[in-house]
């Protein structure tokens, strides 16, 4: 399988993805990275590993569907079988929904349906809920609204920060990305 990862920013779970390609746990071979960043870190990461790296901003383009007629390119240019947002920061639009439809999956850091959109850690932690989660979704035309492929709880501790509390919502991140895509690749067979 052929996967396309979507970043903005940090690149964690890029990598994780990319250290589970390379150690032989996720079956799939990583076309490209995409980041519509051009300073974000991920493309540091990318291309210490010999990655291939698109970056493109859309502000290059007239409007959403040019910007994703762009992309697209791309991803049939490299026969990309699934696109993993792995902390793309953008709404994906019509266009890419529709050539890539039931092929798209994102990471989310909440158990969705609750603390959806781009502060789902911080939401969760300030409303003093007794767990949050990360989820693994497919991408429809909503903000975090896709079908749920997985979820795993995680606890909001009595003595957590913030910061304590993002750093383990990461670990299970790193974790669980690469399970789901290996789930998929192995469907995908």
């Amino acid at each position: 399988m052929r996967i396309a990862i979507f970043a903005s920013g940090n690149g964690s779970n890029f990598q994780a993805i990319a250290d589970a390609v390379a150690a032989g746990k996720v079956d799939a071979t990583i076309a490209f990275l995409f980041c519509d960043k051009p300073k974000a870190f991920a493309i540091e990461r990318a291309k210490k590993l010999n990655i291939p790296v698109i970056t493109f901003t859309p502000k290059r383009f007239e409007d959403r569907m040019a910007y994703e007629n762009e992309i697209l390119k791309h991803l049939d240019e490299e026969a990309v079988d699934l696109v993993v947002l792995a902390g793309y920061m953008r709404i994906v639009g019509p266009t890419l929904l529709t050539a890539y439809a039931n092929r798209i999956v994102n990471i989310h850091p909440s158990l969705l349906p609750s603390f959806p959109g781009r502060h789902g850690i911080q939401d969760a932690f300030e409303a003093g809920v007794p767990e949050t989660g990360v989820t693994v979704h497919l991408v429809d035309e909503g903000v975090d609204t896709g079908p749920i492929i997985a979820q795993e709880k995680v606890a909001i501790l009595p003595d957590d920060t913030l910061e304590s509390l993002e750093t383990r919502i990461h670990q299970v991140e790193h974790r669980l990305f690469p399970q789901v895509i290996q789930q998929l690749a192995e469907k995908n067979k």
